[in-house]
This record gives structure tokens, sequence and C-alpha cells, in this order.
């Protein structure tokens, strides 16, 4: 998986990350008018995925952006949903999100977790 971070200023933070902290551009995806990018250390799996603040303007699912979101991947999105709403979790349908399918989850503090497809 990997961490979502909601930025101001892509362009600022991309350059903050692999100018300052040598992180690599990983995966570029455009979605809604916006790039959305992941970076991360080229020799680690994991990964930073740079979302820019003006495209969840809508937020429809009410996240909170200022606290960075945890997104987990699922070869079968439908399954794991099932399973999650089977065990009493509160989950959102699957779908397509800014291009990506994906669901969210919240645990039992109110916070939001996404899973995409892999």
């Amino acid at each position: 998986g990997y961490v979502v971070l909601y930025v101001k200023d892509p362009v600022a933070c991309l350059s903050f990350w692999t100018e300052k902290v040598g992180m690599v551009e990983k995966d570029r995806k455009h979605a809604g008018g916006f790039d959305v990018v992941k970076v991360g250390f080229a020799d680690q799996r994991f990964n930073f995925e740079l979302v820019p603040l003006d495209l969840m303007k809508n937020n429809p699912d009410g996240l909170d952006l200022a606290t960075p979101s945890i997104a987990f991947q699922s070869d079968d999105l439908h399954a794991m949903r099932e399973k999650l709403v089977a065990a009493g979790v509160n989950a959102m349908e699957v779908g397509e999100h800014s291009g990506v399918m994906a669901f969210a989850f919240s645990d039992n503090e109110g916070r939001w977790f996404a899973v995409t497809h892999a």
C-alpha cells in the first residue's frame, strides 16, 4: 500500500520529497485535471501518493484532508469489502475514484482507510 498526503502545492511538495529527501517518482496519473504522483525511495516498496487538495474540493466522502490517508491494495475489492461488512465494519461501495477502482472503510474511531485495486 501507500500513504496519501493531501498537498496544497503539488510541485513544491514533489520537489521536497525528491530533491531534498532523495525519493524518486514511481508513478504519475492524471485525474480531474491534476497530476497525482507517487514517490518513494528507489530501493523500497513504501510510497507516498501526493494528491492535490484542489482535486479533493468536492470531497463527497467527507474525508479529513488534514490527516494522511492510508491505502491498502487488494486483488478482489468486492470480496474484501464483503468480508469487512460481514464483520460489522462501515464500508462504502466499490466505485471509481479519480480513475481508480476503490472503496473506503472506517475504524472504530472514525478514521477512513482506502482500499484500491492491486
